[in-house]
């Protein structure tokens, strides 16, 4: 397996993840300021997030065309220009229509980056693409992170919740004044015989990409109504349970550090298994705990296996859709969208029938459909890349969707 170089690209993309999973994190926090300076409901403030999701899911269905016609540049640069246009509206904006339309339009251009940057990297390194996923996502964990300490401390500042905004944009700013002229990877090469097969991605990339929707909508569950659940039945007050999530974005971040390490020497599919196997341990003591520490210990515990399940599941997809990066890329990015979607309102409407507590067993379905899913997605990925040494996947017709 070739060495893993970070390059001024690679390095570029990683701060161009954070900048995206900043922005993107900023919407939470920055909500409660929002409704309470506009009057907004809660159902006008969640539209919010289903506007950005909807904006990642338009995106996912468009991207590799678009970036077909105009070049990898242009959609790198061009999404983080339109996230910061996107984010600048929802901060001027006084009507609901507008600071909805700002997060849909963060959605829409925060997707292309995200694409670009996965393509990208994936095309850079290769082989070794599973270690640039789980590196970018330290850097955007972290960013994520600094968000709601960023809005919350320049409100508290007396400067604004908006300053956390325009700081990043900001900065994204004068990165772009320095980077902006480094090369961007070319699409990696296809030889005659892929080439007959490609418009058609593997039925090994679609397993990879059911994986996918699985393990986000299981994090955005445990993120979504992780406070809730810790003020509702472990008993916890409820700015000490808000306080207390903290715990799984500081256990995304632990755990990403470690899965970058791990990804040097293991095999992407193994290392999801055993990330899902750490969830599957930790997700039950967090919700089955009679005891508050317990349960945080055990939101901490399936934050660790969570933190990974994305980038892993994204590396091994990629790879199986050797050639196609874009095409992959875009697709994840609608996977992603539909999962931040309808996973927190699915989750949240069975609560309203038979409480937070049952409707979490969602999850477990959630955890035990994709160890299943990536028991096969390994297998028939394992053929396809056999075939492949073998020179005989050119004349196989792909399978999918």
């Amino acid at each position: 397996m070739p060495p893993f170089t970070r390059d001024r690209f690679t390095w570029l993309a990683y701060l161009m993840l954070g900048y995206y999973a900043y922005l993107q994190a900023a919407s939470g926090p920055l909500m409660p300021f929002l409704r309470a300076e506009l009057g907004l409901s809660y159902g006008l403030g969640g539209l919010h997030f289903s506007a950005f999701a909807a904006g990642m899911i338009t995106t996912g269905l468009t991207a590799d065309r678009l970036t077909g016609r105009l070049g990898r540049r242009w959609t790198f640069w061009g999404g983080a220009a339109g996230m910061a246009a996107g984010a600048i509206l929802l901060t001027l904006g006084r009507h609901a229509a507008v600071t909805i339309g700002g997060t849909a339009i963060m959605g829409l251009f925060g997707a292309l980056l995200l694409i670009t940057i996965q393509a990208s990297l994936s095309d850079r390194h290769g082989e070794r693409r599973a270690v640039a996923f789980t590196e970018s996502n330290v850097v955007a964990s972290i960013c994520a992170a600094l968000a709601p300490l960023c809005v919350g401390g320049l409100q508290q500042a007396g400067i604004g919740w908006r300053g956390g905004l325009w700081l990043m944009v900001a900065l994204a700013a004068g990165l772009a004044a320095v980077l902006y002229r480094e090369p961007l990877p070319a699409p990696g090469v296809v030889t005659p015989g892929r080439r007959r097969a490609l418009g058609r991605l593997p039925a090994a990339y679609w397993a990879y990409w059911v994986v996918i929707v699985l393990c986000v909508a299981a994090e955005w569950c445990l993120a979504f109504w992780g406070a809730d659940f810790l003020a509702t039945v472990a008993g916890l007050p409820q700015g000490v349970a808000a306080t207390a999530v903290g715990l799984f974005y500081l256990a995304m971040i632990a755990g990403r550090v470690i899965g970058s390490r791990l990804a040097w020497v293991m095999p992407t599919g193994r290392l999801l298994l055993a990330a899902l196997g750490v969830a599957a341990v930790g997700f039950p003591l967090f919700w089955l705990a009679r005891s508050p520490a317990l349960n945080a210990a055990g939101l901490f515990v399936a934050g660790l296996g969570v933190a990974n399940l994305y980038p892993l599941a994204l590396s091994a997809a990629t790879g199986a859709a050797a050639g196609q990066a874009n095409t992959a890329s875009a697709r994840i990015s609608l996977a992603a969208g539909l999962a931040i979607l309808t996973a927190p309102l699915v989750l949240g409407g069975v609560a309203d029938r038979v409480g937070i507590q049952n409707a979490y067993g969602l999850v477990i379905g959630l955890l035990a459909g994709a160890v299943a899913m990536v028991v096969w997605a390994n297998r028939i990925a394992a053929r396809l890349a056999a075939a492949r040494a073998a020179g005989e996947d050119g004349g196989r017709p792909a399978v999918g969707p």
